[in-house]
C-alpha cells in the first residue's frame, strides 16, 4: 500500500501496521524500556550475556531492533549482529571474522579464537565499553557454537568479560539452555526479558500509540479497537496483521474511517450456502 495513497486518504505519515516502522513509531512498554536501559548503561561496561525470550509474535525482534538502533547512537561502541545462527562452528568463525572485519581461517580455530579476543580486549582498553553482539533466532544455534561463544567472550578465568551478547529466541532457546552441556552458559545470563502474552489493555495501548505516531489517532472507532484487541490472541503480530488487512481494504474502498462493520465484512466467516432440494417438475398429463 503506497504511503502517498495513505497520506491522501487518511493523513497518515506512514503505514502504522508495517514491519518497517521508524524507531519513534515503535511501541515500547515500560519493561522493554527498563531492559534496554540496563543494556545501554550497564552491560556495555560490564559485559556478559543477556536474553530476550518468548513465543513468536510477542515482540522479541522489535526489542532487538530497538536495542540495535539505540546502541548504534552511542559513540565508541561496536554493535554487530549474527545473521546466520544456524551455522556450524567453521561458518560461525567465518561470520565472526566478517562482522568484526578480521581475516580468520576457519580451519585454525585457535588462531581465530585468539585474534577475536585480542580485538575485543583492545577495544575495551580504549573505550571501556565492550562490543555488543546481537543474535536473533538464537534457538537455532548449536550447543557447540553457543559454548564456543561463551568461552571466547571472557578472559582471566572468566573474571573479565570481553563482549556483551544479547540472545533472543523462543521457548526452544530456554529449553536448550537447561541441557547439561549448556548449563554453564545458562548460569551466565545476567539480564532476562520475557516477552509474554499481552493483555487486552497492553494491545490497546500499542494500537493507540501506532495510530497516534502515524498522525491519525481517530482512524479507527473505539469499538473497532476493542474488537481487534479481543481477537488478537494476546499477540502483537496478530494485532498488526489484522489491522493492516483492514487498512488495506478500507483504502481500496476509500472509506473515511475503519469501524466494526468493516471488521465483520472482512473477517466474519461466510454463511454456508443453503442446501435446497431442486424443485420437482410437475408431471404433465399423459
Amino acid at each position: 500500500m503506497s504511503s502517498h495513497r495513505l497520506q491522501a486518504l487518511y493523513g497518515l505519515k506512514w503505514n502504522p501496521f508495517s514491519p518497517e516502522l521508524p524507531l519513534e513509531a515503535l511501541y515500547v512498554p515500560p519493561k522493554v524500556e527498563n531492559f534496554c536501559w540496563r543494556i545501554e548503561n550497564a552491560h556495555v561496561r560490564e559485559g556478559g550475556f543477556a536474553m530476550i525470550h518468548g513465543e513468536p509474535g510477542t515482540g522479541k525482534s522489535v526489542v532487538m531492533r530497538l536495542l540495535a538502533e539505540r546502541l548504534e547512537r552511542l559513540t565508541d561502541l561496536t554493535v554487530v549482529s549474527i545473521n546466520h545462527p544456524q551455522s556450524n562452528l567453521a561458518d560461525f568463525y567465518r561470520e565472526m571474522g566478517d562482522i568484526f572485519c578480521l581475516e580468520l581461517r576457519p580451519h585454525n580455530r585457535w588462531g581465530g579464537f585468539k585474534t577475536l579476543r585480542e580485538r575485543w580486549l583492545s577495544h575495551l582498553q580504549t573505550t571501556r565499553r565492550r562490543p555488543i553482539l546481537l543474535i536473533d533466532e538464537a534457538q537455532e544455534m548449536s550447543a557447540g557454537v553457543l559454548n564456543e561463544l561463551r568461552l571466547m567472550a571472557s578472559a582471566r578465568f572468566d573474571s573479565q568479560p570481553l563482549l556483551c551478547v544479547v540472545l533472543a529466541g523462543d521457548s526452544r532457546l530456554t529449553d536448550k539452555l537447561r541441557r547439561d552441556e549448556l548449563l554453564p552458559l545458562g548460569s551466565r545470563i545476567r539480564s532476562r526479558l520475557p516477552t509474554e502474552k499481552a493483555s487486552a489493555d497492553d494491545l490497546l495501548a500499542c494500537l493507540d500509540h501506532l495510530l497516534a505516531s502515524a498522525g491519525a489517532p481517530q482512524l479507527m472507532t473505539p469499538q473497532l479497537r476493542h474488537t481487534l484487541c479481543e481477537h488478537a490472541l494476546g499477540n502483537y503480530r496478530v494485532l498488526t496483521t489484522l489491522a493492516n488487512e483492514l487498512l488495506a481494504t478500507a483504502a481500496q474502498r476509500e472509506l473515511p474511517e475503519l469501524d466494526e462493520k468493516l471488521y465483520f465484512d472482512v473477517f466474519a466467516p461466510a454463511a454456508p450456502a443453503s442446501r435446497r432440494q431442486p424443485a420437482r417438475q410437475s408431471s404433465g398429463a399423459r
